[in-house]
């Protein structure tokens, strides 16, 4: 069997791994890459030898680099590729019976029913760890992946028919997706990846995936104060749970967590490590879902007070001179800039933005005006943009141009005061001075730690 693998990625990769040696493989990519396997009569590559814009797959102009695809038995292709691949392959064409994802394929092999999807704007990598976390206290056997954690096709043969599966679930996965998990969670939806989707209704659209196809023996978990959550939620048969309002996990007015509705206590905020008003929603989420599994108020609250998140979102990364650093570069929206902002009552150096995802920033910039922020350092594409918004409101604290992490950085120490929060959080993509998020992050934390 001949194989083209559409983008070499994690999931390209995972799915070479997945069928092995014995296949004949077209392997193509809209960029060259270092870790290509090497050309053999069995295997062949493809790309375009031009850099492409920054951003997300499926900008590239030059499709040449898909040429032969068609003629394959199967085409695996990442879920970012396909709105590349529609501009070639009409929805009718062949083409389509032999195109799959690994979520496609995965969904048809794997041995239990037991799949939990997570998805949303922001929050699906904390509240999908926190729930993994939650079942494997309570003496569940979990396998955890999808858009984070372990790409899907390396642990399906692992699946056992009892065992239990947490996904995070991406919008450009979930798009024009036939299946939807037995227990699927719908966070707060903003208005998200612009650059790859047309519109809100087509993001929307494709998130509705999640809760499509489920029976009525499903349940879907929706965030209570979101009404696009909320009507999302609708498309599914099964049985609807809402958080934040009972009987999902909700606050009371002490701040005790509760669930159920006759109340069972599970653990007061103050105990939660977790740092941000926002992560009360994201405990809330991992909650209600965990208890449709299994009911185990003490092995959640084990969870709680230890987890303290995720690298990359608002990680704390060192304190000097009475100054704490916090690394928040998976933020790239400004709805996650702002609850950012809002998890700190200290002063703030506030350093914004990068690569342009077509979101508006006037929210942010007032949020910023009426919170202790105590300069802005605004840097890439969307940099001038921020900077001139923010001086719309009086703000003129602002550095502008800057290139260089380790500039970044020391501008920022520059302006910092003893008790001040210095915080990343660019409420822009990474792209164009970065690789992506994780190197934004990573370039920032090892320009803090040789601080002296």
């Amino acid at each position: 069997m001949k194989i083209a693998i559409v983008g070499w990625g994690l999931e390209g990769q995972s799915a070479y791994r997945y069928f092995g040696s014995e296949h004949e493989y077209l392997i193509v990519n809209e960029e060259p890459r270092n870790d290509f396997p090497k050309k053999t009569d069995k295997i062949d590559i493809q790309f375009i030898d031009e850099l492409r814009t920054p951003g997300v797959t499926s900008n590239v102009s030059d499709l040449s680099y898909l040429k032969g695809i068609k003629d394959c038995d199967k085409i695996v292709y990442t879920p970012t590729v396909r709105k590349n691949l529609e501009k070639l392959f009409p929805q009718n064409d062949s083409f389509w019976q032999k195109a799959t994802t690994n979520q496609h394929i995965f969904f048809e092999e794997v041995k239990t029913k037991n799949i939990i999807g997570v998805t949303g704007s922001k929050g699906k990598g904390t509240t999908s760890s926190l729930l993994a976390l939650m079942l494997e206290s309570a003496g569940k056997k979990v396998h955890f992946g999808g858009n984070v954690g372990r790409p899907v096709l390396d642990f399906v043969k692992e699946v056992a028919p009892s065992d239990w599966v947490v996904l995070e679930l991406a919008n450009f996965q979930l798009y024009k997706f036939p299946y939807s998990p037995h227990i699927g969670v719908c966070l707060m939806l903003t208005h998200e990846h612009l650059d790859w989707h047309p519109d809100i209704d087509d993001y929307l659209e494709a998130k509705s995936n999640l809760f499509r196809h489920q029976t009525k023996e499903d349940v879907a978990i929706y965030f209570a104060s979101d009404k696009l959550a909320a009507k999302i939620a609708t498309y599914s048969k099964g049985k609807l749970v809402p958080y934040y309002r009972s009987p999902g996990a909700r606050l009371d007015s002490h701040g005790n967590v509760l669930i159920g509705e006759e109340p069972v206590k599970i653990i007061n905020k103050s105990e939660i490590k977790l740092l941000g008003e926002h992560n009360l929603q994201n405990v809330c989420a991992a909650l209600t879902t965990a208890w449709q599994v299994t009911k185990s108020p003490e092995a959640f609250a084990r969870v709680l007070r230890t987890f303290s998140g995720l690298e990359h979102r608002l990680e704390f990364v060192r304190e000097l001179e009475s100054v704490k650093y916090y690394d928040d570069s998976f933020g790239t929206t400004p709805d996650t800039a702002k609850v950012a902002i809002q998890a700190f009552s200290e002063p703030k150096v506030l350093v914004l933005g990068g690569s342009d995802k077509g979101l508006p920033y006037e929210e942010l910039v007032e949020e910023i005006a009426k919170s202790k922020v105590r300069h802005v350092i605004t840097i890439g594409i969307t940099g001038p943009k921020i900077a001139k918004l923010l001086r719309t409101q009086g703000i003129n604290n602002i550095t502008e141009g800057l290139q260089n992490m380790s500039d970044i950085v020391a501008e920022a120490r520059n302006h910092a005061h003893a008790g001040d929060v210095v915080l990343l959080s660019t409420a822009s993509a990474s792209f164009g001075l970065f690789k992506d998020y994780k190197d934004r992050g990573n370039q920032f934390k090892k320009a803090v730690k040789v601080l002296t």
